[in-house]
């Protein structure tokens, strides 16, 4: 699956919105990715998914990771893929953590996945997640990159589906704020109160 193909899904899906949202990040942007309206399709998110985990079957992964909620079903798809465990890491009391007994042994060699990047931060926090466990991380792919490795470099092989360049705004700088437009906060992590301005 190359980059037209998974945008003209994406598309048909309606995963991609238009509108004045407000990120996880907490940035703001005209455009939102919604990975689950994909993603709710099994037979389009093993190929998707799986299309990701093949550019790093060289890796040798051992299990692959990703954040609740976005990220559960591409970890799943992507381990399908590679033969290995997926699992999936929630947020606890604002933090990620590993529960229901799921556990990374020292030395195994990670994949981290994600359904959207936009500035890498759930990202980072999953990787130290990994690092606490002893894990070694071998790559980070996500079926969506809005731009978020180029704000913030990822020190291991990053891969995506497609990458967008999308505008996204500090809410102070949103021209859509300004103009008195209401935010949708569509994202599955709670976001720190932001004012429009």
């Amino acid at each position: 699956m190359n980059s037209a193909e998974f945008l003209a899904l994406l598309e048909q899906t309606g995963a991609v919105e238009s509108g004045h949202f407000q990120l996880s990040s907490g940035r703001h942007s005209p455009t939102y990715v919604q990975c689950a309206r994909f993603l709710q399709d099994p037979n389009l998110a093993a190929a998707a998914c799986g299309a990701l985990a093949e550019r790093f079957r060289q890796q040798n992964v051992q299990v692959v990771v990703a954040p609740a909620l976005g990220g559960i079903v591409v970890a799943h798809e992507a381990g399908r893929a590679l033969g290995t465990r997926a699992l999936f890491a929630e947020r606890v009391e604002g933090r990620f953590a590993l529960r229901r007994s799921l556990t990374i042994d020292p030395g195994e060699r990670v994949l981290i996945v994600e359904d959207v990047v936009t500035t890498g931060g759930s990202t980072r926090e999953i990787a130290e997640l990994v690092k606490s466990y002893g894990g070694t991380i071998v790559g980070v792919g996500a079926l969506v990159d809005r731009g978020g490795t180029a704000a913030s470099p990822c020190p291991w092989r990053f891969e995506a589906l497609i990458a967008l360049d999308v505008p996204t705004y500090a809410p102070a700088d949103c021209p859509q704020c300004a103009q008195g437009d209401p935010v949708a906060k569509p994202g599955s992590r709670p976001t720190p109160a932001l004012t429009s301005r």
